[in-house]
């Protein structure tokens, strides 16, 4: 949700379209810097949630983030932006920070894997005893990115170790991208048993629903509105009544987010049969 009126905003505007869980930046996610959360900043959320009801939100981490980078500087500079974004949820309670899996910069998949998994195992080290933990996001593959198999999500995790503040965030737009036919019945269930086998459904944490702009496999993340798109209803119809999925919060990242969310979930909720 956007956060143009401050960090409430996002669970007061989210409330106001029938939210039950809701995504946020903690800080403009095309900074490097930012001025530190004050009291009041955290107060506010924290009264915010407690009148609104959302039983859950989660943050998304800045785009300037790259914890596969081979370049030093920008690797460093990731670090300490993603410290920071760990110490931000973690004083507005907010429990995971989805980030996507970095990018390789043409220094080749293998090392880009063994360096995010660095970064991840470093930085769950350092916040050691904080609440919030992170929530690791499969990708579309676009460029150098990694994370657009399960294969990959599945080593970075298995390098890490289990850790119960690390996690996996599945973007329906980005796995489709990926190659992930789950646009029939037996590509849906395919794709699960992948995971299962590759993941383990035991470290899925959020669900981003979002329908494709772009073809099966094209490895371009473009997102589109649910049902508008090339992944079509049928999907999430799925998704929402999988009783494997029940009880995970379903985000939306579709475009045109203070018009068109409240579609998008209205579209989503009307796909849940009522038995």
């Amino acid at each position: 949700m956007p956060t143009n009126g401050g960090l409430a905003s996002a669970l007061t505007s989210g409330a106001e379209i029938g939210c039950t869980a809701i995504q946020l930046f903690t800080a403009n996610p095309k900074q490097w810097q930012h001025a530190p959360l004050s009291d009041d900043d955290v107060e506010s959320f924290l009264s915010a949630r407690e009148a609104t009801g959302i039983a859950f939100a989660c943050a998304h981490d800045s785009y300037l983030i790259n914890l596969a980078a081979p370049d030093q500087k920008i690797h460093s500079s990731s670090l300490r932006a993603f410290r920071r974004e760990i110490e931000r949820a973690h004083r507005l309670g907010i429990p995971w920070v989805v980030t996507h899996m970095g990018a390789h910069v043409e220094s080749g998949e293998e090392a880009g894997l063994e360096r995010l998994t660095r970064s991840v195992r470093q930085l769950l080290d350092e916040t050691d005893g904080m609440s919030a933990g992170i929530a690791l996001e499969t990708t579309a593959g676009q460029g150098t990115g990694l994370g657009y198999t399960f294969e990959q999500l599945g080593r970075v995790l298995n390098g890490v170790g289990e850790h119960p503040r690390l996690g996996v965030c599945l973007d329906t737009c980005h796995v489709f991208a990926a190659g992930y036919d789950l646009t029939t019945e037996e590509g849906y269930l395919d794709l699960w048993q992948q995971f299962e086998m590759l993941v383990g459904l035991r470290r899925l944490r959020i669900l981003h629903c979002n329908d494709a702009k772009k073809p099966l496999g094209s490895r371009v993340d473009r997102h589109e509105h649910i049902g508008q798109g090339r992944i079509g209803l049928e999907p999430f119809r799925w998704m929402v009544n999988d009783p494997k999925l029940s009880g995970l919060p379903f985000i939306v990242e579709t475009p045109d987010a203070e018009t068109m969310h409240k579609v998008n979930l209205e579209t989503l909720r009307g796909l849940a049969t009522t038995e």
